[in-house]
């Protein structure tokens, strides 16, 4: 193993670790540095505190495969054969490893937020790099590896849009671009199952689990931050997905996923309405 991928190079900082995996475009040296952040932290070892000055968006680095072109040129995917399962598993595992960069920013980027607060998306960008794992294996034993196809970049231009708001960034991408995956992913299940692929069910299933309270995260700091803000945090939710990505709530909308995400009854009788 390279000496930069032990993480002995860094010190045992928050900030080393978070803007390692922010500028390093090594996907080995994100999901390993993500790793050994969440155990420093889980025993106590590691320190917070904030200097050097927050990289813009546009300078956080990806690998240079997989390459990123327009969703119209993103190949299709399907449920009926071993290539359409990879192909879909491709496309899942993009979403997983820019999530996991999702969860990096946001405790990177908004500096004011508590502990909690980062030891809560610090656990979600570990648990995304455990889903991006389970998903490149999979696709390894169906013949395809991360890179090999084109993706879209629809979900990281989401965070250079927000990257100016907590709150922004709550509404967004959280309790709207990842809640869609509550409403899809069951779909997938039952495919998949119809066609006997259980080992991608129990993947999915697991993600499909994780990603529940992920969302309910982004659901209990955006009515955290409307509180400080003295805010309605409902009011707020709709105000800024109706400003920023107008025409993405859509149908099917899976609400007993979504009421266990945090969105209460009312916000769920207005998005079925708006739908």
């Amino acid at each position: 193993m390279p000496e930069e991928k032990t993480g002995r190079l860094l010190p045992p900082t928050l900030e080393a670790y978070s803007t390692r995996v922010l500028s390093t475009p090594s996907m080995e040296e994100k999901i390993f540095l993500t790793h050994e952040a969440f155990e420093l932290h889980a025993k106590g070892d590691l320190r917070f505190g904030w200097h050097l000055p927050v990289l813009a968006c546009d300078e956080v680095r990806f690998p240079e495969r997989p390459l990123w072109v327009t969703p119209a040129k993103v190949p299709r995917r399907g449920f009926g054969t071993p290539q359409g399962v990879a192909h879909l598993l491709h496309a899942i595992a993009h979403i997983e490893f820019v999530a996991i960069h999702l969860a990096w920013d946001i405790l990177y980027r908004f500096r004011d937020m508590p502990e909690s607060f980062i030891a809560d998306w610090l656990g979600v960008a570990y648990e995304e790099s455990l889903h991006f794992a389970m998903l490149r294996a999979r696709m390894n034993d169906l013949g395809v590896d991360y890179g090999d196809l084109e993706v879209h970049g629809g979900l990281w231009a989401v965070a250079a849009l927000s990257a100016d708001d907590v709150l922004k960034r709550l509404a967004l991408v959280p309790r709207t671009m990842e809640a869609r995956g509550l409403d899809v992913t069951p779909g997938m299940i039952r495919k998949l199952a119809q066609h006997g692929d259980m080992e991608t069910v129990a993947i999915l299933e697991r993600i499909l689990h994780d990603e529940v309270g992920h969302v309910a995260l982004g659901s209990r700091w955006l009515t955290w931050v409307c509180a400080q803000r003295g805010l309605d945090a409902s009011a707020s939710y709709f105000s800024l997905v109706g400003q920023y990505l107008p025409g993405l709530l859509r149908k099917p909308l899976n609400m007993p996923l979504r009421l266990a995400a945090g969105f209460s009854t009312e916000e769920l009788r207005q998005l079925d309405d708006c739908c």
